[in-house]
């Protein structure tokens, strides 16, 4: 394992080194909330980051595990193609915005619209998550082992949202949708590749109730 000291070489030569990395295990210490660490990762790296990150943390990951040992800003794993990464603490505002890909992991709270764009990626709260969550949300799972806030899945196209706590409101175009084997099969392999310790049949699931695919004046007010 390399350690990376991000006080004493800098954000720059820490993602250089990452990105270029010819070593597949890597430790970043002295994070010290700054931003943008260990984005555009490529290829069979873990890379632990010991501390709180800023901002888009492990942005555009391709393959690569991260692990952030706690808390995280606005926009860990936006834009993520595929990999994994965990986040011991909290995350801020749009986690995992616009994901194609991956399984990202929060053992605590999300704030506000986690989850908003995703396009494929799986994600998984061990706690709750803020207001807009799900907001546009095209394709994945997201799954919410605590409560979720008001507004749950806006707009929502294809993607699934499991709830295993209360929802203040739902959002336009979003309803309840029936819980089948599938479905709880798909939930189950979710929770334990993320180690939730959580029964997938004590979870809701949530869909588009598709009236908004197709412009029509009496759903005007509904976008």
């Amino acid at each position: 394992m390399t350690t990376l000291d991000l006080q004493t070489i800098g954000l720059r030569e820490v993602n250089t080194t990452l990105q270029s990395a010819e070593l597949n295990r890597y430790t970043i210490t002295n994070p010290m909330g700054g931003h943008a660490i260990a984005c555009g990762l490529q290829g069979n790296l873990d890379v632990t980051i010991e501390g709180h990150a800023g901002f888009y943390c492990a942005g555009m990951n391709k393959d690569a595990t991260v692990t952030v040992q706690g808390h995280v800003g606005v926009g860990v794993a936006e834009n993520m193609m595929s990999g994994t990464v965990r986040v011991t603490g909290n995350a801020s505002q749009s986690a995992g915005a616009t994901a194609h890909g991956g399984l990202l992991i929060i053992e605590g709270d999300a704030s506000s619209r986690c989850g908003i764009s995703m396009k494929g990626v799986d994600i998984v709260v061990g706690g709750s998550v803020g207001h807009m969550s799900g907001f546009m949300a095209q394709a994945g799972n997201l799954v919410i082992c605590g409560d979720a806030g008001e507004a749950l899945g806006d707009s929502i196209y294809e993607a699934n949202i499991y709830v295993r706590g209360s929802v203040e409101s739902l959002g336009a175009d979003c309803e309840e949708k029936t819980m089948d084997a599938e479905h709880l099969d798909a939930l189950s392999k979710l929770l334990k590749s993320a180690n939730m310790d959580a029964d997938a049949g004590s979870f809701k699931r949530y869909g588009s109730a598709r009236t908004l695919y197709n412009f029509h004046p009496d759903n005007a007010g509904d976008y």
